[in-house]
């Protein structure tokens, strides 16, 4: 009885590490949570199980007690199960808490790494999180702030950090934050970058500053505040398949 978390990238397949493909190929049930992930799920056997658990056309999402559930019930009656999560299973994808459930119900847990949107996502847009002469360092941050998640984040506390601020799932709450951070006395003017659908073919990427924020995207979005947000080392944007193929 094992479910394994395995780490999705921000979106590109070609991103899966040779480990995460391998156990998608030995699933006997997927479990995902967005319908965009269907390429990747595609990679599981024709006759595996596939269980989305977010929302989806007719279909409400789950909740996260809801989805603990139901991966201690397949953990208990599959031989191999995957919990597919976006981006890496322990960076802000509630993927600790769905582990702590399975082994608190006796179930083993094995992970698999993934590229973390942090970490993916500004690579894509040509933003470098450290660069000597900018930042020589990178805070990650999950920008949901909801008291009922737990402690939210001190926004003030870390204007105060300085270097390359990441935010994670904070999409409805960037002008609340951006707020913040100028409150912490970061200035109106610093740079931040908005990227939408990393690595994935819809890719967009929008620049502004905490006083002027880039428009809303679409989700998922990425967020980095600091003075690299407005680098763009890779003009060209993410490369498609067809042009690592050809060049090798």
């Amino acid at each position: 009885m094992t479910v394994t978390f395995v780490g999705a990238g921000p979106g590109d397949p070609m991103l899966l590490t040779g480990a995460a493909r391998a156990a998608l190929a030995a699933a006997d049930v997927v479990v995902y949570d967005r319908p965009s992930a269907a390429a990747i799920v595609a990679l599981a056997p024709p006759d595996a199980d596939r269980r989305c658990v977010g929302l989806a056309p007719g279909q409400r999402a789950l909740a996260q007690e809801e989805v603990n559930a139901l991966l201690v019930a397949l953990g208990c009656g599959h031989r191999a199960v995957v919990r597919l999560k976006s981006g890496d299973p322990f960076v802000a994808s509630r993927g600790g808490e769905e582990a702590e459930a399975l082994r608190a119900a006796g179930v083993a847990v094995a992970v698999v790494p993934g590229v973390s949107s942090a970490l993916g996502a500004p690579a894509a847009a040509g933003i470098p999180l450290m660069l000597r002469r900018l930042s020589v360092t990178a805070t990650i941050v999950d920008g949901n702030d909801d008291p009922a998640h737990g402690a939210p984040p001190d926004w003030e506390l870390l204007a105060r950090l300085g270097g390359t601020l990441v935010i994670l799932t904070g999409r409805g709450r960037i002008r609340r934050i951006a707020a913040r951070l100028i409150a912490g006395g970061l200035p109106s003017t610093t740079p931040i970058a908005a990227i939408s659908a990393a690595t994935r073919p819809e890719q967009r990427v929008l620049r502004g500053t905490l006083g002027a924020l880039p428009a809303p995207l679409p989700p998922p979005v990425t967020f980095v505040v600091g003075a690299v947000a407005a680098l763009d080392l890779t003009a060209d944007g993410w490369p498609s398949e067809e042009a690592v193929h050809a060049h090798p």
